[in-house]
């Protein structure tokens, strides 16, 4: 279902991400295109959150997330929300591209998921009362206009007992190296411009803004790629990569 809440920008929304995004639209399902460091590192963060969100209890059903109530903000082709659907949450997935939400539905209905796609940002469902048992925020804080204000928004989007996950880059001169002169110029694995290092967020600076607004770090990781084997793995450094689960 595609749905415009409110009029889906608001001070958050960097004119130039979206920009490059909608450019970029057309390939998010194409695992040799520009997104396929994506498409790997969603294998890699969906195990990583099956063992922390999923009850124990149901660990050994095939839909441990039935009934869980799961929002994907920045949901770009839907790659991550049809991963949690598969595992049978209802998943809301929300993007400021309309290109982006038209190549997610479509991609859902042909793969028979039912996902509920808007055109929205947080703040919108913010203002809307929506909330949510778990908040997939990932990757997304790097590439907002006020990081300050869009992570209150999600925060206030978890519902009480819920979780709130983060995965984003460190702004480290390690990442400087390997996330933008290494990935984007050197390796060619994303297209220049992806990533403008002064935008990208510390683990620090994430833990307070979210236990600023009720919630408290829960578990966190950092994550590696290996440059010759193209491989994603879990790593104690979060000097570069890295991912946060917090409770509400």
């Amino acid at each position: 279902m595609n749905e415009t809440v409110g009029n889906g920008l608001d001070a958050t929304v960097d004119p130039r991400e979206v920009e490059h995004y909608r450019r970029l639209a057309d390939l998010w399902w194409d695992q040799r295109g520009p997104f396929w460091p994506l498409h790997r590192l969603n294998a890699l963060r969906v195990e990583y959150l099956a063992g922390r969100l999923i009850d124990p209890a149901r660990a050994g059903e095939a839909r441990p997330l039935e009934g869980v109530a799961v929002l994907d903000i920045g949901c770009g082709g839907g790659i991550l929300s049809e991963s949690m659907a598969r595992m049978g949450a209802r998943v809301t997935g929300i993007d400021v591209v309309e290109k982006n939400i038209a190549i997610a539905s479509e991609h859902a209905r042909s793969s028979a998921l039912d996902i509920e796609y808007r055109v929205a940002t947080a703040s919108a469902l913010h203002d809307a009362g929506r909330t949510y048992d778990i908040v997939l925020n990932m990757e997304v804080v790097e590439h907002v206009a006020d990081p300050g204000m869009f992570m209150a928004d999600c925060c206030a989007l978890v519902r009480k007992g819920g979780r709130m996950t983060v995965a984003t880059i460190n702004r480290t001169v390690r990442s400087f190296v390997f996330a933008i002169v290494g990935a984007e110029y050197v390796l060619r694995w994303l297209p220049r411009g992806t990533h403008r290092w002064k935008d990208f967020v510390t683990p620090e600076e994430v833990c307070s803004m979210t236990t600023a607004n009720g919630l408290q770090l829960a578990h966190q990781s950092g994550v590696w790629v290996n440059p010759v084997t193209r491989a994603f793995s879990l790593c104690e450094s979060m000097q570069v990569n890295y991912m946060m689960i917090f409770d509400k």
